[in-house]
């Protein structure tokens, strides 16, 4: 008996022993245990930069030789080459201001109307620093996003210059460019995409620059063709583009540079860049029927021009809702931006009473605030779109009618600020003798063709 006794405190020790010691290996490694999980390491994929290097490209090949040749077969022979460096030499510019204060005013920190000075001149970019992109943890090298966003504010200023083409000064347009990127779009690009933008934090739906570049840019083009005034003969003689067949070949490269435009701003190589993609291929598709079906139907003869010019309104249109809908939401949008867009450039245009020489207005700002609003519609689940369960195509298309509002209260009034001390230093047109020869020579010192 006394020996099952001692046995049995022998197993109790045993066990008190063994618990004393598990209890000291777990506080042993207890330390190593609340250590926090290790950092997730950030995915950069080769695929997604190539896309983007591409994409960038895209965009440069739609600006130049893109939009070049589109405006410069619309004009005059005698002032082709004055537009084209215009397009040129503005791009160029924006994209240096880009470089030194643009990019970090723009998504660099700052509050809900304009970014911060924390990397002014590209100050702490590196090689190896890296840019967000639509899925957690998955980054770009900041240099590809630096760059891809320097090709949208480069030719947002460039899309301008048609509005008041062939009589304005090319240092006043220099001084109106400067001064419209700094006041102008940064902020609207900063409150629509920077990180705690007003426009982003309240909902507002813009893949690829409806608000930011198109309605940007014909609004300013718009308040540019009133300061600047009207060409001389226009209403009283026929003003006809000089070369239509190179408009209709830049409106080609712009179709074809606007797949970066749009997929690119996805940010990523995946399903989204195609869903851009496609929606792009129809909804130009789209928007060219429907512009040579109406111009028949109102005129009786659907024209090389028209077509032309119902391109970039589809391409215009889907823009900012590229990634956000379906493929037959963008067809919709594409037809009514071709529709609505052959009304800008012709009624519209005479209730306005402004000569806006290339329609910048009657077919960016038309065409961006159709697909602003037409994103609101069609983003909708029910219709193909990629909103939530709980998404409400009212309460959309309320926010997207508010960021249109500020975005043309807030350009209108950068523009005509930046338009009126352009005009004070420089003076805004021309003289009559200069316009009537023409700004290749009197500019520019060289013609474009020899006669």
């Amino acid at each position: 008996m006394k020996t099952i006794s001692n046995t049995l405190r022998g197993l109790r020790f045993s066990g008190i022993a063994g618990a004393l010691c598990g209890l000291l290996l777990l506080v042993l490694a207890f330390p190593a245990l609340a250590q926090e999980a290790p950092a997730v390491v950030p995915i950069v994929d080769k695929g997604d930069v190539a896309w983007m290097l591409t994409s960038t490209l895209l965009v440069l090949l739609m600006t130049v030789p893109g939009l070049a040749l589109f405006y410069g077969g619309m004009v005059r022979s005698k002032n082709v080459l004055s537009v084209l460096i215009q397009v040129m030499v503005v791009f160029s510019l924006l994209v240096l201001l880009w470089a030194v204060f643009g990019y970090s005013l723009t998504f660099v920190g700052g509050n809900a109307v304009i970014g911060s000075f924390d990397k002014i001149f590209l100050s702490g970019v590196t090689v190896d620093s890296l840019a967000d992109t639509f899925t957690e943890n998955v980054k770009l090298p900041e240099y590809v996003f630096i760059a891809f966003q320097a090709t949208f504010a480069g030719i947002t200023g460039a899309l301008i210059v048609g509005a008041f083409a062939e009589r304005i000064k090319f240092s006043a347009l220099i001084l109106f460019s400067v001064l419209w990127f700094t006041f102008g779009y940064i902020p609207i690009a900063h409150m629509v995409w920077g990180a705690g933008g007003y426009l982003l934090d309240l909902g507002a739906l813009d893949f690829a620059g409806g608000t930011v570049v198109h309605i940007n840019a014909g609004v300013a083009g718009l308040i540019g063709a009133y300061f600047v005034g009207k060409r001389l003969g226009f209403g009283r003689e026929a003003i006809k583009p000089h070369n239509v067949t190179m408009t209709f070949v830049g409106a080609a490269l712009l179709w074809v540079g606007w797949f970066g435009f749009n997929a690119g701003s996805n940010l990523e190589s995946n399903a989204g860049a195609a869903l851009a993609f496609i929606n792009t291929l129809f909804a130009t598709a789209a928007a060219i029927v429907a512009w040579a079906i109406t111009e028949g139907m109102t005129k009786g003869k659907p024209s090389a021009l028209g077509v032309a010019s119902g391109a970039v309104a589809g391409l215009v249109g889907i823009t900012p809702a590229a990634g956000l809908v379906g493929p037959i939401g963008a067809i919709a949008i594409g037809a009514v931006a071709g529709v609505v867009c052959v009304w800008g450039v012709t009624g519209l245009k005479k209730l306005l009473r402004a000569d806006d020489s290339l329609d910048v207005f009657g077919v960016h700002g038309i065409g961006g605030i159709v697909g602003a609003l037409l994103t609101g519609v069609f983003h909708a689940p029910s219709l193909g779109g990629g909103g939530g369960e709980d998404y409400s195509i009212v309460s959309q298309v309320g926010i997207q009618a508010l960021a249109v509002g500020i975005t043309i209260v807030w350009i209108g009034a950068v523009s005509v600020v930046s338009f009126g001390i352009a005009k004070l230093v420089f003076g805004l047109r021309v003289s009559e003798e200069d316009e009537r020869e023409g700004l290749d020579i009197t500019c520019h010192g060289e013609t474009a063709y020899e006669t």
